[in-house]
């Protein structure tokens, strides 16, 4: 008998390691490998989602919703390769234009039509801006929005024109320090979201916070989007998010490393049901790669031609309008 219980014991011994080895986390066992699947599905499937599954609702445009709250994306931005969706052209140069806008701290529209670029065209025209309230103020003046929280949040906002240099806290800069100086830190945050200012903005902020993360030598971006227009908006913003932490990575010495996309009000605008019906039908093609195409030193010092977008062969552009 007691040597059948050494036989017993020896076979649940055995058993036990088998079990360990196949369920622990630092197991490399096949059963751990996900399918490797193109990035670009997590949005199409969020569109489905929503599609199938939104609740109608009635919004500020008064265009109707179809919404859903809570998601979440996560694109790599490792080996230089760029999430800019290939379902539809996106406007990169638009992407770019918008960026260094917010970087400068401006809240000028004109600026960007200067440069050919007219998505905050209707959120800034007189019209748009007296129907806001704003009857004083100029067209192209967006208020206290993006470019001046990141740049002089808590400084009083007066006009688009007003020179607001050492005023307010430049978030951005901040960031960039801390990243530098104390990269463990889990406070490296940028909130466009101000309480105080919301009121004075012509459009509060749709992607109102990031939060940065470093490890192994990797930047990594986390973004909270409180309002996401799934057709119109999110292609655009998180190519915009990815590019900004490609630049903090560029000028802190660190590898772009994951972008990570976090949504609340995830919604499809009914007149943009078709349209994407047809981007669904379409497979996606391999991202792009990015290249920054000389050292530079400080945020500030980026312009439009030290990026170059390598291999970009998307589907045709697909019409849909925005709701203002």
């Amino acid at each position: 008998m007691a040597t059948n219980e050494v036989v017993l014991s020896s076979k649940e011994s055995a058993a036990k390691e088998k079990l360990t080895e196949e369920t622990s986390c630092n197991g490399t066992s096949d059963e751990f490998k996900e399918e490797e699947r193109h990035d670009e599905y997590q949005y199409l499937d969020l569109i489905k989602k929503v599609m199938k599954n939104g609740n109608k609702k009635g919004d500020r445009t008064g265009t109707g919703t179809l919404s859903l709250f809570g998601a979440q994306m996560r694109f790599s931005l490792r080996d230089d390769v760029f999430p800019l969706f290939t379902t539809k052209r996106v406007f990169w140069r638009g992407v770019v234009e918008e960026l260094l806008w917010f970087i400068r701290g401006s809240t000028n529209a004109k600026e960007l039509q200067a440069k050919d670029v007219h998505i905050w065209d209707g959120n800034s025209s007189k019209e748009f801006l007296e129907k806001c309230g704003f009857h004083d103020r100029e067209e192209g003046d967006l208020g206290p929005v993006y470019g001046f929280q990141w740049r002089h949040f808590g400084a009083e906002y007066k006009n688009m024109h007003t020179d607001y240099k050492n005023q307010g806290v430049d978030q951005l800069q901040q960031v960039i320090d801390t990243i530098k100086n104390d990269p463990n830190d889990r406070r490296i945050i940028m909130s466009a979201w101000n309480p105080i200012d919301v009121p004075k903005m012509a459009l509060p902020p749709c992607h109102c916070l990031c939060q940065f993360y470093v490890v192994n030598g990797e930047l990594s971006c986390q973004l909270y989007q409180r309002s996401a227009d799934m057709g119109l908006g999110v292609p655009f913003n998180i190519a915009s998010y990815a590019l900004l932490t490609y630049m903090i990575a560029h000028v802190t010495n660190l590898k772009p490393g994951e972008f990570v996309h976090s949504i609340g009000d995830a919604h499809v605008y009914l007149n943009h049901c078709d349209a994407l019906k047809e981007q669904l039908q379409r497979e996606p093609r391999s991202f792009p790669k990015l290249k920054i195409k000389r050292k530079v030193e400080a945020i500030d010092n980026f312009k439009l031609d030290d990026f170059e977008i390598i291999g970009y062969t998307p589907h045709a552009k697909i019409k849909m309008d925005m709701a203002v």
